[in-house]
């Protein structure tokens, strides 16, 4: 039995079912760094896997609200403050149906070596609530941020815990959970990343995931020494933030991005997707992408109702580059192999693990550039860091300012990642460099800091 079934085997008894997700990241980083926990006896002598998959807390709690009818709702808020080994607890909000501790955990999980990757002095944590802001009215939306951050705020501070956005909150979220946390607490702390603009964000926030996605694609193939993604189609899913940002940065530099999804169905349009409709109908109207095919000719649209069975029909359309931007384990198996047999040469995650461990390792046994989330979408938590050092310095930077920032870190973190997998002997496995590079980081300071 290897290193890495050893230590496997030492969280099985403590496995809950519920949190399968969890330990699927859980599992991914054991294998991956099982060569450097081979080539230095100090990661076990300082037992520093048993400490790092455990929190160092988690924050349940109850958050009651009173909707437009005047009638009171009880949702669920959580706080998972993972790791702070590295600085203060980073990681954002997610306002989903689906949110429960274990999702939590993983997300948190993660966060420690996203965080870790980008140099900044951040650790991880990632919170949220089941509460669905879909079909909700501004003033529910304001109410409900508002009670969670009564509960919120006695867990969070600058030096602290510093959250930030995910799926179902953005900045009009931000701007409301800030406020309520103003009023509550009468300090004006950069206790938030994402802000609006007006009162402490940062430009380019809301771009950064996306943005960096591409920027770090851009890295890896000239790596590589693979064909740019200049006049290239390119596979998109998703139709949020980091979805349309990505689609957006993909036209500006010469690729062509013909899908986007949603829950409710994809769209495909051969000419390339027309961003600006997009925009109008997921930022503005807030509705189905089905709207879209209504007044662009030409474009296709599929419901989730005609996808085939285990299959998802945006990873069916040809395409040099797949960027899977909606949701975990949103691509699998059957859908590596389409893109495959499609001729796809390029992945890069923009969502949080997207692709299942099947199909990441088809992608690498058939040598296609693979980028993972934890490097290739930590343009998010780069900026809000970048966000914390302009509100601890009370200074606001340009747009161009922060960009040629974000690009630099996304470049680095790519370059740090491809000399850590050449060291460690899987040249070109960007899973296991992102991996051994983030946990090295961590577990190194850990070590210094004692128990």
């Amino acid at each position: 039995m290897g290193i890495a079934e050893k230590e496997i085997k030492k969280f099985e008894q403590n496995r809950v079912v519920d949190e399968a997700i969890f330990y699927q990241a859980m599992e991914e980083i054991v294998y991956s760094i099982a060569p450097l926990l081979e080539s230095d006896a100090r990661y076990q002598k300082y037992a520093i896997l048993e400490r790092l998959v455990v929190p160092d807390r988690v924050i349940k709690f109850k958050v009651a609200w009173i909707n437009d009818k005047n009638e009171i709702e009880v949702n669920t808020g959580y706080r998972v403050q993972f790791n702070n080994t590295l600085g203060p607890y980073k990681g954002g909000l997610r306002f989903h149906p689906s949110v429960n501790e274990g999702v939590l955990k993983f997300l948190g999980f993660e966060q420690i070596f996203k965080n870790a990757l980008t140099g900044l002095p951040i650790g991880g944590a990632k919170g949220g609530s089941d509460f669905n802001p879909k079909g909700r009215s501004e003033f529910e939306i304001m109410r409900f941020c508002t009670a969670y951050m009564q509960e919120l705020h006695k867990y969070i501070g600058a030096r602290i815990d510093v959250p930030a956005g995910d799926i179902g909150v953005g900045c009009r979220e931000i701007g409301y959970l800030f406020g309520a946390y103003k009023k509550i607490t009468a300090t004006y702390d950069g206790v938030l990343t994402g802000k609006p603009f007006v009162f402490g964000g940062s430009l380019m926030r809301p771009e950064a995931t996306g943005y960096g996605v591409v920027y770090f694609t851009q890295a890896m193939l000239e790596m590589q020494k693979r064909e740019s993604l200049q006049g290239k189609i390119c596979t998109v899913s998703g139709a949020g933030n980091v979805a349309l940002h990505t689609i957006e940065k993909l036209y500006q530099v010469g690729a062509i991005p013909v899908t986007c999804s949603d829950s409710g169905g994809m769209i495909y349009d051969p000419h390339g997707v027309d961003l600006a409709l997009l925009q109008e109908i997921k930022n503005v109207q807030r509705g189905s992408l089905e709207k879209y095919v209504e007044t662009r000719t030409g474009a296709k649209y599929i419901s989730v109702s005609e996808y085939p069975i285990e299959e998802h029909p945006v990873w069916s359309t040809p395409c040099y580059a797949a960027f899977p931007c909606a949701t975990q384990n949103e691509l699998n198996e059957a859908d590596a192999k389409n893109l495959i047999a499609n001729g796809c040469m390029c992945v890069a995650e923009g969502a949080n693990m997207p692709s299942t461990p099947q199909a990441i390792e088809l992608f690498l046994n058939q040598k296609i550039s693979f980028a993972p989330a934890k490097a290739a979408n930590a343009g998010g938590v780069a900026v809000s860091g970048l966000e914390m050092s302009q509100n601890a310095s009370m200074k606001r930077w340009s747009f161009e300012k922060v960009d040629a920032k974000l690009k630099e870190i996304m470049h680095q973190i790519c370059k740090t990642v491809s000399l850590t997998a050449l060291e460690y002997g899987v040249e070109g496995n960007f899973v296991d460099g992102a991996n051994i590079a983030g946990f090295k980081r961590v577990a190194d300071a850990m070590i210094a800091e004692g128990v």
